[in-house]
This record gives structure tokens, C-alpha cells and sequence, in this order.
């Protein structure tokens, strides 16, 4: 018998795409959180940037065994689970607030990201699935633009939410009696609880929307099974590690730049602005890589993929090299138009990187997924250079990456 509470496709894709929304605001919300928490638990760049380590951390950890849940429990199911694994991450950030723990806003985060790299694996392949073969690249393409303007969103939303209550420096709170100093700690750590409540919520009500509209099951009968071949097959193709390393710099940069976008932009000889108004330019460096690949799209039918990649790399080092020498207006404007050249790069990186792999493409494809731990690893690194150095002068760390995508467009992805 048919029941007929199955929703039809296009519901199907409505839910999807809204999910993806959620997977990219709550992504860039870290980007607010990063100065957030500096400033509310006196940390430097090193120990603040734990937070990228963290949550990127889950995405090399848990791909995985989500890629096993997905395998065993279906689609449907893993994406139910995914959003409430999602949504309890979201409400561990009532108790960490509340304690005012460091430790237990990275646990929240992990958890956050289990529950985000779940929904990753199960989604993805979900939305391919969701209809006739030929317009599957479509479908991805509007679920990513969704994720974009969740990304885009974001840090506009979390700079209104919360960094519009931080009123005070690290140097004016230290002036601060220690008892004021609690106080006011106190205050800004209640500022997280809201938006994160909020977020938990939407969530919860899309694992019910879920599960009451019966989302179609879908079988991946378009995978081959690969079960013959091994990771190591994969990792005996020079192209696969070149590929891996590529993923690896890209997210660790892109991440990177935008982690440390606000904080760069309040520095008096820069944007000399508060952390409030400088969200919102964080929401235009996401928002230009939403353009982009609109553009992007448009481009690729009459630009080869590795001309383009290559391109986007040039230009992201020059304006990289120019965010590190120029001050004011000159560098507000560099830093956030590295997005718009951002946009092409990981979907031209990841198609390099799977071509012509035949029936290793699904191991090759798992190992790039986890190369994304460079968005762990990159931003860690500049926070302990910015130390050191300065926030100006750690820019050279993104710029390194982009002059490594410039090689593997042009060579390393042509490697036997």
C-alpha cells in the first residue's frame, strides 16, 4: 500500500536545501564566536583558533563512521539523527555559557560538527539522488548556493546577536575590579545562549519535518561497489595526495581568513571599527564567494577548469600580498574581496582531484572530505605566527596556500 505521506520531490528538495541554510550560518557563526570568546576568556590567537581546530577536527574524526551510518541506516534516518546531533551541539552552548567554560564551548563545538559532518555525508549524495541523473549537478549547485547564503548570513546575524553587547576591550576590561570583570564575563557568555537556542529549535523542527513528511528513501544505485579496492589503491596516485593537499590549503585558508577577519579589521591602522560592524564585512567576504560561483558556473562552460583554478589563485595572492602591505580603506576592501575568488576553488579542486579515477572515485572522494582538517590545522598556525608577528603580517600563511593551488592547477593536477 502506498502511503500517501510521502512528500513528493520538490518538498524533499525544499527541506535539503533548508538544511544546507543551516549547515552554512551555523558554520560562519564561528567566525564571530573567534573574537567573542578572545575577548571573554582573555585568550591569545593560538588558544582562541582551537576553535576552528576543533570543529574541522570533527570533520577528519567523524566522516568516517558517518559515512558507516549512512551505509547502514539509510538517507532519511542519517539525516534525522544529523540535525539532532546538530541541535544538541547547538544546546551545550547553554551550559558552557553558563560556567563560563573554555573547554566545554570546544566540546559543544565537536559535537556541532559531528552532527554537521553526518548531515554532510547523508545530504549531499541525497539532493544527487532526488531526481533524474542528468540534472543531479543542478540540484547540488542550489543546495550549495543555499549553504553560501547561510554562510553570507551568518556572521551578519551573530555580530547583531552577540557582538553588539561587547562594549569593552582586553585593556579596558582588565581596568575592571575582578568582581566586575565576572560580571561582565558573565554578560557576554548569556549573549551566546539566545542565537544557539534559536538555532537548536529550527533544528529539532526540521528533524520533525523530516521524519512527518516522510522524505522518499532513496537507494544510491548510482555508486559502484567498490568494496575490491582499497584507501591504499587510492594513495598509490601521486595526483590523489596532490589533490588531498590542495583541499587541505584551500579550506585551511579560506577558514583562516575569515576566523581572523574581525579582529584584523578593528585594528586601529586597518579598519579601525568595532567588532559589530566589522561581522558585516565577514558577511560580504562569504557573500562574494556566493557571487562567485554564480559567476563561476557561467565561466566553466567556456574556461578550462585549471586555467580558472589557477586564475583565482593568482589574483587570491595578490590580494592576499596586498592585505599585508596596505593599510585603511585599501586593505578593508583586499581582505573581503578574496571570497569573490575563493568561490571556484574547492568544487574545481575536488573535480580535479576525482578525474578519471574510475572505480576508486568513491575512495578517492572520501579522502579529499577529509582533507577539509585544514580548516583545523591552517588557522591554528596563523593564530601562534599572529603571536608572534602581528594579525597584519600572518596573512603570509593564506598567501603560501594560494600560491600552492596555483601549482596544482597548472601541474599537480595533471600528475599520472
Amino acid at each position: 500500500m502506498n502511503d500517501t505521506r510521502v512528500a513528493g520531490n520538490r518538498t524533499a528538495l525544499t527541506v535539503a536545501t533548508t538544511i544546507f541554510f543551516m549547515w552554512g550560518l551555523i558554520t560562519s557563526l564561528n567566525d564571530v564566536l573567534i573574537p567573542h570568546l578572545k575577548s571573554m576568556f582573555t585568550l591569545n590567537y593560538a588558544e582562541v583558533m582551537l576553535v576552528q581546530s576543533t570543529f574541522f577536527g570533527a570533520y577528519f574524526i567523524m566522516s568516517l563512521p558517518s559515512g558507516k551510518v549512512v551505509a547502514h541506516f539509510g538517507y532519511r534516518a542519517s539525516i534525522i539523527a544529523g540535525l539532532i546531533v546538530t541541535g544538541i551541539g547547538a544546546l551545550l552552548f547553554l551550559p558552557a555559557a553558563q560556567v563560563q567554560s573554555y573547554p566545554l564551548f570546544l566540546s559543544a563545538f565537536f559535537v556541532l560538527a559531528s552532527g554537521i559532518t553526518l548531515l554532510q555525508v547523508a545530504a549531499n549524495p541525497y539532493v544527487s539522488l532526488l531526481g533524474s541523473a542528468r540534472l543531479a549537478s543542478s540540484r547540488l549547485n542550489l543546495a550549495q548556493a543555499l549553504n553560501s547564503l547561510g554562510t553570507t548570513i551568518g556572521p551578519k546575524f551573530g555580530g547583531l546577536l552577540i557582538l553588539s553587547t561587547a562594549v569593552l576591550g582586553a585593556a579596558d576590561l582588565v581596568k575592571l575590579s575582578p568582581t566586575a570583570q565576572t560580571a561582565y564575563r558573565l554578560q557576554q557568555a548569556h549573549s551566546v545562549q539566545g542565537p544557539y537556542i534559536g538555532i537548536a529549535i529550527v533544528l529539532f523542527v526540521l528533524a520533525v519535518v523530516v521524519w512527518l513528511f516522510r522524505l522518499p528513501q532513496l537507494e544510491n544505485t548510482a555508486v559502484a561497489d567498490d568494496s575490491h579496492h582499497r584507501f591504499v589503491d587510492a594513495l598509490k596516485l601521486p595526483r590523489v595526495w596532490f589533490g588531498m593537499l590542495a583541499i587541505f590549503v584551500y579550506v585551511g585558508a579560506e577558514v583562516s581568513i575569515g576566523s581572523f577577519m574581525i579582529n584584523y579589521l578593528a585594528l586601529p591602522g586597518i579598519g579601525h571599527m568595532t567588532e559589530a560592524r566589522a561581522a558585516g564585512y565577514v558577511s560580504l567576504y562569504w557573500g562574494g564567494a556566493m557571487v562567485g560561483r554564480f559567476i563561476g558556473s557561467a565561466l566553466l562552460t567556456r574556461i578550462d577548469t585549471r586555467k580558472l583554478l589557477a586564475f583565482n589563485a593568482v589574483v587570491a595572492v595578490l590580494l592576499v600580498a596586498t592585505t599585508m602591505l596596505a593599510h585603511g580603506n585599501v586593505a578593508v576592501a583586499s581582505v573581503v574581496a578574496i571570497g569573490l575568488f575563493n568561490s571556484i576553488m574547492f568544487p574545481n579542486i575536488f573535480t580535479l582531484g576525482i578525474e578519471d579515477c574510475g572505480p576508486l572515485t568513491g575512495k578517492v572522494s572520501s579522502l579529499l572530505v577529509m582533507a577539509i582538517v585544514g580548516g583545523a590545522v591552517i588557522p591554528w598556525l596563523q593564530g601562534a605566527l599572529a603571536d608572534h608577528v602581528g594579525v597584519h603580517h600572518a596573512f603570509v600563511l593564506p598567501m603560501l596556500c594560494y600560491l600552492y593551488i596555483i601549482f596544482y592547477g597548472l601541474k599537480g593536477s595533471r600528475a599520472a
